[in-house]
């Protein structure tokens, strides 16, 4: 065989390899997209059922949240610390199937919820920019095909909170808020975030700055997502404070009102004690 036919032949290969590699990588591209259509479908189909019971759109698009905050964090916990692998010492490695697949759950919901909450205006500016930036971020990792560790790691510690969050507004609806399970529903979510998201997510965007692994952009996402933390601890901290000096005010009132209480019924029975002494007398 001529010299010119050897190369032909690779051209040749290399040719139906560029193919199948090309095919190969639309295939993958149009099986992610239908999932994270998939997902999007199953969240709309899950609001349309919860609506049936006519209490609302904010009460249906919470039990949505709910329902997602809760499946997202026992599957993403799976995903860190079972699967793996370790987010601090794995970040910017290649993504798990596992790992895409809650990514591409995630990101529905993600575009469901962004969407009701531009439809009805119900959030603030602060929260559609955590919307937008998750949403960025799982799209980066989802086509990038790496940092998917880290990812659902920063997915677990922002939605570990949010089932209390839910309950909290829950509770105010039905009226149960003011007791002794709104206080403890409180304490949890605030002692969670302050360890879990900023405390423990402060560690992980250590490891994800030193890291060499993780591209510039995925870096730039973090930055942000680690400013918004900051930013809803700031306001929870003033929640908790002012939380706090109400509680301590109510209590204050309430004893100072049984000490009048007290004096008062003293006074009255000193005042019959001296009467009785005048009629004796």
């Amino acid at each position: 065989m001529s010299l010119y036919s050897i190369a032909t032949h690779s051209l040749q290969y290399q040719v139906i390899g560029y193919r199948v590699s090309a095919e190969e990588l639309w295939l993958e591209d149009m099986l992610l997209t239908l999932q994270v259509f998939c997902s999007l479908i199953g969240w709309l189909a899950l609001y349309l059922v919860f609506s049936l019971s006519q209490r609302g759109p904010e009460w249906n698009c919470r039990l949505v949240t709910l329902t997602h905050g809760v499946f997202i964090v026992l599957l993403t916990a799976y995903v860190v610390f079972i699967d793996g692998p370790w987010p601090f010492t794995h970040a910017g490695t290649e993504n798990t199937v596992l790992q895409t697949q809650a990514l591409a759950i995630c990101l529905g919901y993600f575009f469901f919820d962004m969407g009701w909450c531009l439809c009805y205006g119900s959030e603030g500016p602060v929260m559609l920019a955590h919307h937008a930036a998750s949403i960025t971020g799982i799209l980066l990792a989802l086509t990038m095909g790496k940092s998917g560790c880290e990812t659902c790691a920063a997915i677990f510690g922002s939605e570990l909170t949010n089932p209390l969050l839910q309950s909290r507004w829950f509770l105010r609806k039905l009226g149960r808020y003011d007791s002794l399970l709104g206080d403890a529903v409180d304490v949890l979510f605030i002692v969670l975030f302050a360890t879990v998201r900023v405390g423990v997510g402060s560690v992980l965007f250590y490891h994800e700055m030193v890291s060499p692994r993780p591209a510039l952009v995925t870096k730039v996402g973090g930055v942000v997502m680690y400013v918004l933390a900051w930013l809803f601890m700031w306001d929870i901290g003033k929640f908790a404070l002012k939380k706090s000096r109400g509680k301590y005010k109510r209590w204050a009132d309430s004893q100072r009102t049984d000490e009048g209480k007290m004096d008062g019924c003293c006074s009255h029975k000193g005042q019959k004690r001296l009467l009785g002494k005048i009629v004796k007398s």
